[in-house]
């Protein structure tokens, strides 16, 4: 799963606060993630965070480039 920072992961699960839309702050092994909602951040693997993902939508780049 290509995933990268500052994209935008919907999950099919919803966070504690009840948003279910996370940002993405680092990326390997394990995610950083921030709610966007109440803007907790949280360390989760990544095996388990793959699973819980709906949908992905990507950061622009300065140039209009849109990753895919």
């Amino acid at each position: 799963m290509d995933i990268r920072v500052n994209d935008r992961l919907v999950m099919k699960k919803q966070h504690p606060c009840g948003a279910k839309e996370m940002l993405v702050l680092r990326t390997g092994m394990d995610f950083r993630l921030r709610c966007v909602k109440c803007g907790r951040d949280f360390l989760v693997p990544r095996l388990k965070i793959e699973k819980y993902i709906k949908q992905v939508t990507h950061q622009e780049n300065q140039d209009g480039e849109q990753h895919v």
